[in-house]
């Protein structure tokens, strides 16, 4: 049986449904599930003996970095606890073409009804974290830390984040409740100016950290002045402005976080200007699944 893992939240070993796991895991994998399977697994019930036995492997066919391992596992448990699992890699992996990282062995039926719901998961999730990596790989050599953001495919966020953590990207507020991020639309809409707000929300709400976005230097300028300010985030700024940002900022003042105009081809200067931070919503929404199959043997 497999042991516990932080992310998801076990409190035990897997079988079916985990005692304590993360209530929005439990219940995603049972929509995924329910949405294949419905009434029944009518392929697997009326040709495959109810007696068989079978091993398959879970390949990758290219190279990549796998996330999602721990949630696919889960998805074999769910749909038969007997199945028996053995993980051959680990979350966060970079993996060739061809390597086998999981072996399951068990019931066919059971494999079969729970091949496509797992692979959809680690497909899915070993992308965003591939995706990651290459935009972790193009910052190399300076200090700025690739982030994603709330750009994620409703209901998968906790996973979509999880794997870019495995990609090697640092996670940004999980949602409206963890971070205040006051942007331009919120500055139409506020009344009794920016620092009123920031001393009212540090004062019931001490643990929430505010982030204020700026288009300008200017506005850079005028935020930086503010009390309690964490982060400011320049927004489509040239790199030249970038740099001029972290000037006036000197070493002991928000963080900066880069965001706007962001790919592969640009990140790299982006990361030279001395930002400590790089928003990248295509980590998550415009990954590619990473093609993975099951393989069965005799």
């Amino acid at each position: 049986m497999s042991k516990h893992a932080s992310f998801l939240g076990f409190q035990g070993e897997i079988s079916g449904y985990v005692a304590g796991m993360q209530p929005e895991i439990v219940q995603l994998i049972d929509m995924a599930l329910r949405e294949d399977i419905g009434s029944g697994d009518v392929t697997s019930e009326y040709f495959v003996p109810s007696e068989r036995q079978a091993r398959a492997y879970m390949l990758v066919k290219e190279t990549g970095v796998v996330a999602g391992l721990e949630v696919a596992e889960l998805v074999f448990k769910t749909v038969d606890p007997e199945l028996e699992v053995r993980m051959m890699s680990e979350d966060g992996a970079r993996v060739a073409a061809g390597t086998r990282v999981m072996e399951i062995r068990g019931s066919a039926r059971s494999l079969l009804t729970a091949e496509r719901t797992a692979l959809n998961f680690a497909q899915r999730l070993s992308g965003v974290a591939s995706k990651t990596q290459l935009f972790v790989e193009a910052c190399e050599g300076t200090d700025a830390v690739v982030l994603d953001t709330r750009k994620t495919t409703p209901g998968w966020r906790l996973l979509e984040k999880m794997a870019v953590s495995k990609g090697g990207g640092g996670n940004h507020r999980m949602g409206l409740y963890d971070r205040a991020m006051v942007k331009d639309n919120h500055l139409v809409a506020e009344s009794g100016g920016l620092q009123a707000g920031i001393d009212r929300l540090k004062k019931e709400k001490p643990e929430v950290e505010v982030e204020l976005e700026a288009d300008t230097l200017d506005q850079v300028d005028a935020f930086l002045k503010l009390q309690g300010v964490d982060y400011i985030l320049l927004d489509n700024m040239s790199n030249e402005s970038l740099r001029q940002a972290v000037a006036m900022r000197g070493a002991d003042g928000p963080k900066l976080e880069a965001s706007g105009g962001v790919n592969l081809s640009t990140i790299g200067e982006i990361a030279k200007t001395g930002v400590d931070f790089i928003s990248v919503g295509a980590v998550t929404h415009s990954a590619v699944a990473l093609d993975m199959s099951l393989e069965f043997v005799d």
